[in-house]
């Protein structure tokens, strides 16, 4: 099998010798240049697998390069290696395509991370991938054609991720994505949401703690960064972390180290970190509730994911993908919607977006009775107006979802039936124009079953 090749651009001979060495030992050839002039020759003449650029060189920036790595017809990862401290050029360059960035002095076990990182991703396995990732997140709409391309190039990145959109637009599963088609994918995949730690114990869940560090640690534990670790650790609803954890978030993610609580030394953590929430960060920066010097770090690359509204041309693939997988699972025969049940769901804004058509249509699966579902078995909130006397019109944004609020309004419906019926479920499901089946199913959802 032919060795990987990687091009080593410094000017400082000591630590282009430090990398060459640290490279060979890793069964991987190396040609060396001092400037950008050089680099740029040796890359005329060579297919490289691997690049490594100081960003001050003699004859101009480490930039140069990296520009110059994505118009090659076959692009390859290319990593800065930056002054200490110097994060803003790490930042410009992944924002430019470079692959990752590694601070001097070089730590040699971070190095041979990167460089592992960078061996394990190929061509071949993208490819497959990519095509395994057009039946997940489903859409031929332009806009989500343009989603999957960012993703397959997000993947062949270290660089951190900001996904952006609306709750239910699907910002963990385009988060999974990721880390499946990069070189990280046989490792973990963490997800974690901020705002459902208790803040006494978020320092210990990010970053660990020792044996008696404080009342209740009766052993040492590992943190979500070390869980994580080689895989990627996405943080949910990021905007819900406070002050004093997001200064230590920042010091992790620069100096790619973390100190667990009670400890006195750090440990390197190999993590490529993505983060989301439905919350406008960038005004929150403004009002002074989120650090901007941590917005800057986690925001490298922005993916914004489209509301279903603006997408509505991928709502027949995405129902018809979304029933097929609910009846499978509830043994169901095969069912699909009338043409009006369909026009219906086209005229509907779906504020709760993905996910609350998965919950349209589990719904309409328990109410119908035959093989076709029709526009009423949807109970779309334009149609359930007169439901227990509770009108839309109160709805107010602050109540909660939209989906809690419709939920709300079933239970208060299911109750007075059940009360009225003496508890009789056989008599509530017929006063309330349900089959047993459907009544029970949503007994069940609603945690109303004894």
């Amino acid at each position: 099998m032919k060795r990987p090749l990687a091009l080593i651009v410094d000017d400082e001979p000591d630590i282009s010798a430090l990398l060459e060495i640290t490279l060979n030992q890793m069964s991987v050839d190396t040609y060396c240049a001092h400037n950008v002039t050089a680099a740029k020759k040796l890359l005329k003449e060579n297919q490289f697998d691997l690049c490594l650029t100081d960003m001050r060189l003699p004859d101009g920036s480490g930039l140069e390069l990296v520009d110059l790595v994505q118009t090659l017809d076959k692009p390859f990862p290319i990593a800065v290696i930056t002054a200490h401290g110097n994060m803003d050029t790490a930042i410009l360059a992944m924002k430019k395509g470079a692959f990752d960035f590694i601070s001097k002095p070089v730590d040699l076990s971070l190095l041979r991370q990167l460089v592992n990182n960078t061996i394990s991703l190929t061509d071949t396995n993208i490819e497959g991938k990519e095509r395994r990732m057009r039946h997940i997140l489903l859409g031929d709409s332009k806009i989500m054609r343009e989603i999957r391309s960012k993703i397959g190039k997000l993947a062949r990145s270290q660089a951190p991720v900001y996904i952006s959109g609306e709750s239910g637009s699907g910002k963990e599963l385009v988060a999974r994505l990721i880390h499946q088609q990069s070189s990280r994918a046989d490792n973990p995949f963490v997800a974690i949401n901020c705002g459902a730690i208790p803040y006494e114990l978020m320092e210990s869940e990010f970053f660990g703690h020792k044996k008696g560090s404080f009342t209740g640690a009766i052993s040492d534990k590992k943190g979500l960064f070390q869980a994580a670790e080689g895989g990627t650790l996405f943080l949910d609803e990021v905007a819900d972390l406070p002050a004093p954890l997001q200064v230590k978030l920042l010091r992790a993610i620069q100096e790619k180290k973390i100190r667990a609580v009670g400890d006195h030394q750090e440990i390197a953590v190999n993590i490529r970190l993505l983060s989301a929430t439905h919350r406008d960060l960038a005004k929150m920066v403004q009002e002074g509730s989120f650090r901007q010097d941590l917005y800057y770090r986690i925001n490298v690359i922005d993916l914004h994911i489209p509301p279903l509204r603006e997408r509505g041309e991928d709502i027949t693939v995405l129902t018809e993908n979304i029933l097929d997988r609910l009846t499978k699972i509830n043994d169901l025969p095969k069912t699909r919607l009338s043409n009006a049940a369909f026009s219906a769901l086209r005229q509907y804004d779906f504020p709760g977006n993905v996910r609350e058509l998965e919950n349209i249509l589990e719904r309409a699966l328990a109410m119908y009775d035959g093989h076709i579902i029709e526009a009423d078995d949807l109970s779309l909130p334009s149609t359930i107006s007169t439901a227990n006397n509770n009108d839309p019109a109160d709805y107010d944004p602050a109540m909660g979802s939209l989906e809690d609020f419709l939920e709300e309004i079933e239970r208060k419906a299911i109750i007075v039936a059940l009360e009225e019926n003496k508890w009789n479920k056989t008599a509530a499901a017929k006063q309330l124009g349900l089959t047993f089946r459907s009544f029970r199913y949503r007994l069940k959802k609603l945690n109303l079953e004894n």
